[in-house]
């Protein structure tokens, strides 16, 4: 499957994420701890909002590993940004191209996922039918995962995202049960609109794919007092990982089953996710 990271907080160079921690996305992107694959080759990519620019994220794909691309290093040692996506992917059928990178960008929206629809060559038709005919032509790959990200679009994602992607996953099963696929869903997905990110982990056989939040930022700063680079975050800096960055004791918490939280100025949210039939 994949490997990916949400951050939203104070500004700060995609390096320091992607690449410096002990068990970075780069690190994962060759040793994965938790992952299905422990090799996540297949392609890469990083969206991100800038400081003062416009609303519309930047965004960078590529094919080859993550781990040896140039361009990927020069753009997060030089770009500091306060709130981007970052993913490695793991191929689950579907052909290593670039439009298959995530994230995944409409307008000012971003979406990546690890996981998978199952059996998604028997069910892809009847999904894309069910994508607004006017999101339509802006799909450009052949991942289920970008199919997932047009069905939450057309059912309402830039209004209530929360309840887009239950409706979203709502059809995914019912399409996968009617083709007589038992377990059609497994997912992680992050998706944001620039202010802030939602997250979802869930799978319709109830065991998902791993999933971590950061320990309230107030809350490490207490913890460790003399850690410099904690000190420099505000303390509504947050993060959404598919698997630890470090190994500090009581950095990371497990995104529960089942659930969706948003990252927001104030108070972050943390609620059941329930698919719905749209």
């Amino acid at each position: 499957m994949c490997r990916w990271l949400a951050y939203s907080g104070t500004p700060i160079r995609l390096e320091e994420l992607i690449y410096k921690p002990r068990f970075s996305l780069i690190d994962q992107s060759m040793h994965s701890r938790l992952g299905v694959e422990t090799t996540n080759g297949d392609g890469f990519g990083v969206g991100w909002y800038p400081i003062d620019g416009p609303a519309e994220p930047a965004l960078l794909r590529g094919t080859g590993p993550a781990w040896s691309d140039a361009n990927l290093r020069e753009i997060a040692r030089s770009t500091v940004s306060p709130i981007f996506l970052a993913h490695i992917r793991a191929s689950t059928g579907t052909a290593v191209q670039q439009t298959n990178c995530h994230p995944f960008r409409y307008q000012n929206w971003l979406w990546q996922h690890n996981g998978a629809i199952r059996d998604f060559s028997r069910l892809r038709r009847d999904l894309v039918l069910a994508v607004d005919p006017e999101l339509y032509p802006s799909m450009v790959g052949s991942t289920d995962s970008e199919v997932m990200f047009y069905l939450a679009l057309t059912f309402g994602l830039r209004d209530r995202p929360v309840a887009a992607v239950e409706r979203m996953a709502g059809l995914v099963e019912s399409v996968g049960r009617a083709y007589g696929v038992p377990y059609p869903l497994q997912m992680t997905v992050a998706t944001t609109d620039g202010d802030r990110i939602w997250c979802v982990r869930y799978s319709s056989e109830g065991h998902s794919r791993s999933l971590f939040y950061s320990t309230a930022t107030s809350a490490l700063h207490k913890l460790y007092p003399e850690n410099r680079q904690l000190a420099r975050l505000s303390d509504e800096t947050r993060l959404v990982v598919s698997e630890p960055l470090g190994d500090l004791e009581g950095a990371w918490q497990p995104v529960p089953e089942s659930s969706y939280g948003v990252i927001q100025k104030g108070d972050d949210e943390l609620g059941h996710f329930e698919p719905a039939v749209p």
